[in-house]
């Protein structure tokens, strides 16, 4: 009899709770203590970089589970050697060479993956980058990152809290694309269809004050939708390069 009493309240609990994530639209998330972010440099008009593409691809699923976030940056360097990626950015183009100051690494190139902000590699070279994965989730780090999100239309409400982090730190907040197909008619990859994951659609950068408490609204990609995207957010110390705190809006 206790059971079968107990059985509604614990459907009332679970109901309530569903709904308040699906209305809420963001549940909220603490970033773990160990974690890998990986950030590929890559480009539709390089040949070279369809093999780092895949293993991101590779990666992406087979560390769905692992504190393993993926940002793949299409740079916009290549756009005048006869294609012009529709996913590349200057401002993506700035960040990699900030990494070349950040970590002593010129000159830039492509398919280049940086690890954390603390090492680069070559993109495709498969082994090389899981064993960087391996290290990267072995280093705990202090400080702690946590979203709540919400969404209205078109505009992406954030909230975050932050503690443990340096005082040379800021806030990205990256909005996602999991996947996409594109068929590539000019350039070193002609008449090739590829696949890319995790293409960051949009970098915002937010300035932290001392409490490490704030609200930001961003502006989605007018394609955004929960299915396809993901948000992720991650501070970094811009004195160094170094990442700090990492999580995912969880929608």
């Amino acid at each position: 009899m206790k059971l079968t009493k107990l059985i509604p309240v614990f459907m009332i609990l679970a109901l309530t709770i569903g709904m308040d994530a699906f209305g809420q639209g963001h549940a909220n998330k603490t970033a773990n203590k160990n974690f890998a972010v990986l950030e590929l440099f890559t480009s539709e008009g390089c040949s070279s970089c369809p093999p780092a593409d895949e293993l991101i691809g590779k990666l992406q699923n087979e560390y769905k589970d692992r504190e393993v976030y993926i940002l793949s940056y299409h740079v916009d360097y290549w756009d005048k050697q006869g294609w012009k990626d529709i996913f590349s950015d200057a401002d993506y183009t700035k960040r990699q060479y900030d990494y070349a100051e950040w970590l002593q690494k010129e000159p830039i190139y492509t398919p280049q993956l940086i690890v954390n902000g603390k090492a680069e590699y070559i993109g495709s070279q498969e082994t090389i980058v899981i064993n960087a994965i391996t290290k990267a989730l072995l280093k705990p780090t202090t400080a702690d990152l946590s979203l709540k999100t919400s969404q209205t239309k078109d505009i992406l409400t954030v909230n975050h809290t932050i503690k443990g982090v340096s005082k040379n730190s800021r806030l990205l907040i990256a909005i996602v694309q999991k996947s996409a197909k594109i068929k590539v008619k000019r350039g070193e990859n002609a008449h090739r269809i590829l696949l890319h994951f995790q293409i960051v659609r949009h970098l915002h950068s937010i300035a932290l004050n001392t409490e490490g408490i704030g609200t930001t609204n961003i502006t989605l990609p007018k394609d955004f939708n929960i299915t396809d995207f993901e948000v992720i957010g991650f501070v970094q110390d811009v004195s160094n390069g170094s990442i700090e705190a990492v999580t995912k809006a969880v929608f």
